[in-house]
């Protein structure tokens, strides 16, 4: 006799992001269909109440209950982000349902900023979780007693997983029909979707590089705007200390306040920006781009790049280079 299916609920709110839906309702549709037909999870959208509940998008879902309100057994309640999450965390109905619909799944999670819904639920405290790149500061700002993981695809502490942003969502729910099935069938959903069944890299090769901001003594901001300029140069402690004229020593102390990092890190980030400009906007072969950024050799950027974003540098050109434009033949 085939099992139960699963309950699983997806909680939206006014804005939500569609995707954060769609994306694992067709996971665990698609393990139903690719596993031999047998009803392995029945899916629920609920809201703050029943009705129609409207997608940042435009588009219109229909929320079948409250959540909180199941009259029987949640599997799984999944939490959509949004960008508009900060007002959803407003929602007192969605919050309290929340709190009252966790205790009762056998297991909680959120895609992107969903992460902030179940914070303001309490569900977080001491917790290791992640969300959108873009987010993480806020919510280890909001939030200081979670541990916030930025570059993680997805992350699961004990019953609570949650993920990074949007496509996420599909990673994460591929992970949960793992736990309950398997990687075989897993595999199969993960093809059928033409998605990764384990996407390579974290989130740091899709963030958008961020300058870090002017530091208050003028040496600094000086010195940060010369190493911009002067990536290929010798941009050892010694030479950096130097071009700021102090001391070594007291160049990394008051370095290290300034920019909350070594002189040495701020470098390699800076050479790493530099080349992932580089690599997405020219056709210049890996030991050129190395040697324009101050990297040398292509085994030192390939080493910077698994060591700062997840993956090889040549991996990062195919998934963002900027398409070059279409050339049209002329027919006569």
């Amino acid at each position: 006799m085939p099992s139960e299916p699963r309950l699983v609920q997806l909680a939206v709110f006014e804005g939500f992001q569609l995707l954060d839906l769609a994306g694992p309702a067709d996971v665990f549709h698609a393990a139903a269909l690719l596993g031999g037909g047998e009803p392995r999870y029945r899916i629920e959208v609920v809201s703050a109440e029943p009705g129609p509940v409207r997608a940042f998008n435009g588009i219109e879902v229909q929320a079948v209950r409250a959540i909180g309100d199941s009259p029987g057994p949640v599997d799984t309640l999944l939490v959509a982000g949004g960008l508009t999450f900060g007002e959803a965390g407003r929602n007192q109905s969605l919050i309290e349902g929340i709190r009252r619909a966790a205790p009762r799944a056998r297991r909680v999670g959120a895609i992107c900023t969903g992460a902030f819904l179940l914070a303001e639920a309490g569900l977080l405290r001491g917790r290791t979780v992640t969300t959108h790149w873009s987010s993480s500061i806020g919510l280890i700002e909001r939030y200081p007693d979670i541990r916030v993981d930025p570059d993680r695809i997805y992350v699961r502490d004990g019953k609570i997983w949650t993920s990074a942003g949007v496509t996420a969502g599909i990673d994460l729910a591929i992970a949960l029909v793992a736990e309950d099935h398997g990687p075989d069938l897993a595999r199969e959903v993960s093809r059928w979707l033409v998605v990764y069944l384990h996407r390579p890299g974290g989130q740091s090769q899709f963030s958008a590089p961020v300058a870090a901001g002017p530091p208050r003594l003028q040496p600094l901001r000086a010195l940060q705007g010369w190493i911009e300029e002067n990536l290929a140069a010798d941009l050892s402690l010694e030479a950096l200390a130097r071009q700021a004229d102090m001391s070594t020593r007291n160049f990394s102390r008051v370095f290290a306040a300034e920019f909350g990092t070594t002189p040495a890190r701020y470098v390699e980030t800076a050479r790493v920006t530099a080349a992932r400009r580089l690599l997405e906007t020219s056709d210049q072969p890996l030991d050129r781009v190395a040697l324009a950024v101050g990297l040398r050799r292509p085994e030192t950027l390939y080493r910077s790049f698994q060591r700062l974003l997840g993956v090889a540098p040549g991996e990062y050109r195919e998934r963002f280079a900027r398409p070059r434009p279409a050339v049209l033949l002329d027919p006569a």
